[in-house]
């Protein structure tokens, strides 16, 4: 798939982007030099081969979802935090309403 000149035009009008005719020749090239790359992807022959839910899975089968462990490093500082706030209440910060 290749796109035209005036697909470029037409797709800035859409767009509402304002073009030279350089630009488009420039953004024209590089939108099928993409296409291009898409159908070189496209023509790799993939069956077989499971999906990867993380790429370094492709390295490393045993690989976690998380790369370390979920665990409280800080302390629970938010009673000193509240001390200075002008309001709060049940831990949460009152604000004065804006919108009506």
């Amino acid at each position: 798939m290749s796109l035209e000149f005036s697909d470029v035009k037409r797709l800035a009008k859409l767009a509402q982007l304002e073009l030279t005719d350089e630009q488009a020749h420039a953004t024209l090239d590089k939108l099928n030099g993409i296409f291009s790359l898409v159908e070189q992807m496209k023509a790799v022959d993939t069956t077989g081969v499971e999906p990867l839910s993380h790429p370094i899975a492709a390295f490393q089968a045993d690989l976690a979802l998380r790369l370390r462990e979920d665990e409280v490093t800080e302390p629970d500082r938010r009673d000193d935090y509240q001390q200075v706030a002008p309001a709060t209440q049940d831990g949460l910060y009152l604000v004065p309403k804006v919108i009506e």
